[in-house]
């Protein structure tokens, strides 16, 4: 028996092909904004006013947005509570949505916040090169389900998620970085939660929370993390909490640890170790300094500066 979330997906998927086949090249070949990620923003200059720095959100909805893509729409409306401006836009006008923000930060520079569900996230990807060419960054970029056909991440996006079904016809892209990428990055497959489909994975309340926190950041924290970032590549188990994690870093193992001892040290659930720490088994001693990847979230000075794990 088909289930109503597969219906829509079919008609969707319909819906998408004309789309694509209407709104032509342009509409495909939208830019998405730069803005600098968690740990990668930095305060504009002391000279310009206002002294802190303000933020600004754009969101697209993918195909039939008005049907599918209501998740944007109630996304934005948070984002405004929060009292940041947010605009919800349709993929199609990408282009146009993306000149206008070009323009709007000449006038009055800010940090700059793209998200989109389906095409909308391809556009995002598509806006953020557009700002690239101009020399303006991305503070923060997430894709929700974006279609297969997306481009790689642009260099000027400081912080990207991506979270997507890899199973779904619809969306299912597993974004890479492109050469060169030095930003924060993080990719969570969805796949295994049977709960989520392609027309309700831009409704998750948790998901939104997440995603106002980390908004809500960017002004007070710099756009570059102390060490290195390491890209992060997760399906996330089924049953399992879906936890936004920034970026990877590294840390070196002491006498007698193993990748229990380190998830319980930082925090984080041992499957986020095992799967980006391949080869390793869960319970087997690591050698003393070796290089382990660990989730991190990217947190303001503040926070960031108060008691940390010890040195490993």
């Amino acid at each position: 028996m088909i289930k109503p979330p597969q219906i829509a997906t079919i008609l969707v998927g319909a819906m998408l092909s004309a789309c694509l086949l209407l709104s032509g090249p342009d509409a495909a070949a939208a830019t998405p904004v730069a803005a600098p990620s968690v740990a990668a923003t930095s305060p504009p200059a002391a000279t310009q006013p206002p002294a802190a720095p303000h933020l600004r959100a754009y969101l697209f909805r993918g195909a039939l947005g008005p049907i599918f893509s209501r998740g944007m729409d109630h996304l934005a409306e948070r984002i405004e509570q929060a009292g940041i401006p947010a605009d919800v836009n349709e993929f199609t006008i990408c282009r146009l949505i993306a000149e206008s923000a070009i323009r709007k930060y000449r006038e009055d520079p800010a940090l700059i916040i793209l998200i989109g569900h389906s095409m909308g996230g391809y556009c995002v990807l598509q806006f953020s090169e557009m700002l690239r060419a101009e020399g303006i960054a991305v503070s923060l970029a997430v894709m929700i389900e974006p279609p297969q056909i997306s481009p790689p991440v642009p260099l000027n996006i400081e912080r990207c998620i991506n979270i997507f079904l890899s199973k779904d016809v619809l969306g299912g892209s597993h974004i890479k970085t492109a050469r060169g990428y030095q930003g924060h990055f993080a990719s969570f497959d969805l796949s295994q939660h049977d709960e989520v489909f392609h027309v309700t994975i831009d409704k998750m309340d948790d998901v939104h929370a997440q995603l106002i926190a980390k908004i809500l950041q960017l002004a007070t924290t710099p756009a570059k993390a102390g060490g290195e970032a390491v890209p992060l590549n997760y399906v996330v188990p089924p049953g399992t909490a879906i936890e936004l994690w920034d970026s990877g870093m590294p840390v070196f193992a002491r006498p007698g640890d193993t990748l229990q001892t380190i998830a319980e040290l930082y925090h984080v659930p041992l499957w986020s170790l095992t799967q980006v720490n391949k080869g390793v088994a869960e319970g087997a001693p690591l050698v003393p300094g070796e290089r382990v990847v660990v989730p991190r979230h990217l947190l303001p000075p503040a926070e960031a500066s108060g008691p940390s794990p010890a040195r490993r």
